[in-house]
């Protein structure tokens, strides 16, 4: 990502922050309604609790986007209990998906080229480190 993509995703992040709640359901709405298998994933979880950690959880991120030696670790964990949910690889492009259609959604007519590239290379690296933190092999414990 480069310094201006960082500095878009973090301003149309905070456009979006008022509308948290109603995105966070748009974009559950939309991964159900392209992919409805993975809807089991989410049985028996309390969606309106999950809509939170969802905005918790990008909120986070994009607060810390700036501090990848303290943000990266937290988001290899997160791919790591991802995994053990069931999540697979071609899960993250699913929600990657719905979570630029949720974006475009919520900005409209701020939702610009630019916008797009900022948040899919944002996406991109964070659902990388995800990926390959759930695809590590554990180390191995010395007997």
């Amino acid at each position: 990502m480069t310094s201006e993509q960082l500095t878009i995703v973090q301003s149309t992040w905070q456009r979006l922050v008022p509308i948290a709640d109603v995105a966070a359901r748009l974009f559950y709405e939309r991964l159900f309604e392209v992919n409805p298998e993975l809807k089991a994933l989410f049985h028996p979880v309390d969606m309106r609790r999950q809509q939170d950690k969802l905005v918790c959880s990008i909120d986070h991120v994009v607060q810390h986007l700036d501090d990848p030696d303290r943000l990266l670790p937290d988001v290899a964990e997160l791919g790591r209990r991802h995994h053990s949910y069931g999540v697979t690889d071609a899960h993250y492009d699913a929600v990657g998906g719905a979570l630029l259609w949720t974006l475009r959604q919520g900005l409209n007519k701020s939702w610009t080229p630019e916008v797009e590239a900022a948040w899919t290379a944002a996406y991109s690296l964070l659902s990388g480190v995800m990926r390959d933190a759930a695809n590590a092999k554990p180390a191995s414990v010395a007997a």
